[in-house]
């Protein structure tokens, strides 16, 4: 041999060792698999992510907010935060606050910057600013919402389309997408939703 070449040798890794790098593989084959399985299980029973499209929710929701959602209308209750889809109105899904449920009533006093449910004010620390007459005409102000229906408004009313609209009215259950359970991203918003 020549001086200052060396003879290369291949290594061979025995059966044995084989057997153990195969067997690293498919633990971790099968929980990637399982993980995966999970994942895709819990978003398509359990929940979804959802972006917020929009300013209607400021301040408790902004543009751009990525939501976790609990999927379906399950029992939707006065207060929640609900992305819902009403095609007749517009095509996207839009969040809004459920206001009130089936068999309340809503009344909506611009005057006295009010919405009252069955009665009683509803104290609101979400609406940051004082509630105008809406632009578009003929804006619901009194309404009795019907069995399988919610009323629903976004946080910053002047801003928000919603079940004052006339187009848009109180909103079938079946049209519920899910509630906001938690904001996801971006990590500065990061909270969960009562």
């Amino acid at each position: 041999m020549a001086r200052g070449k060396r003879e290369l040798k291949p290594e061979i890794l025995s059966l044995k060792g084989m057997d153990a790098v195969k067997g690293d593989l498919y633990i971790w084959l099968q929980a990637f698999v399982l993980i995966s399985v999970a994942v895709v299980l819990c978003f398509a029973y359990l929940g979804r992510v959802v972006t917020v499209s929009g300013s209607s929710m400021a301040p408790t929701l902004y543009n751009g907010d990525m939501l976790l959602l609990r999927s379906g209308a399950g029992s939707v209750e006065q207060g929640d935060i609900v992305v819902l889809t009403q095609e007749s109105f517009i095509s996207e899904p839009i969040v809004k606050r459920v206001i009130a449920t089936e068999g309340q009533t809503v009344v909506i006093d611009y005057t006295q910057n009010s919405v009252t449910v069955d009665g009683q004010r509803l104290k609101e620390p979400y609406v940051v600013e004082v509630m105008a007459q809406p632009d578009f005409s003929n804006p619901v102000e009194t309404v009795t919402v019907p069995e399988g229906e919610i009323f629903v408004m976004g946080d910053n009313r002047n801003h928000s389309a919603d079940s004052r609209h006339p187009n848009l009215g109180t909103v079938d259950l079946r049209c519920v997408l899910g509630e906001a359970k938690a904001v996801l991203f971006p990590l500065g918003h990061l909270k969960t939703i009562h």
